[in-house]
């Protein structure tokens, strides 16, 4: 297992996500504005599985991309020049879930920053649980003053 680059505390600092909505656990590896592989620990105790789906427990795919966007995030804001802003979807692309994501399960976040243009960028992002593809798709995003509404 890979040493931990950030722990939540560290993540914390760079994105304004907090619970229960801050979705990664650590940072294990990441070249800043490039790339970067996060990681989830999917817990029973997650506040999801109270109701998707009550004897079924399975992790919505739409925060499992929230997750790899967050992991995007990180990567991206803690260049120098974009400490103190947010990252905010612009869209979700080619979004394919290929297995279920349940209790127990070590979620592997890993985005790579294919485009950027001024504020705006795309990231093409993959989940993994034991290198089994769980989600991927791309995400643009856009880089805004986090003081804006």
């Amino acid at each position: 297992m890979a040493d931990i680059l950030m722990d939540q505390e560290q993540i914390k600092q760079v994105i304004p996500h907090r619970d229960p909505f801050l979705l990664i656990d650590e940072i294990v590896d990441m070249e800043v504005g490039v790339k970067v592989h996060a990681r989830k620990y999917i817990k029973e105790e997650d506040f999801w599985f109270k109701g998707h789906f009550p004897g079924y427990p399975v992790t919505p795919g739409v925060l499992m991309i929230e997750m790899m966007a967050q992991a995007g995030a990180v990567c991206l804001l803690s260049k120098p020049e974009f400490k103190g802003k947010i990252g905010l979807f612009g869209g979700i692309d080619k979004a394919k879930f290929r297995r279920q994501v349940v209790p127990g399960d070590v979620l592997d976040l890993e985005v790579e920053i294919i485009r950027t243009r001024g504020p705006v960028g795309t990231g093409k992002c993959l989940a993994t649980v034991d290198g089994e593809k769980a989600v991927s798709c791309e995400i643009t995003f856009i880089v805004a003053d986090a003081d804006k509404k």
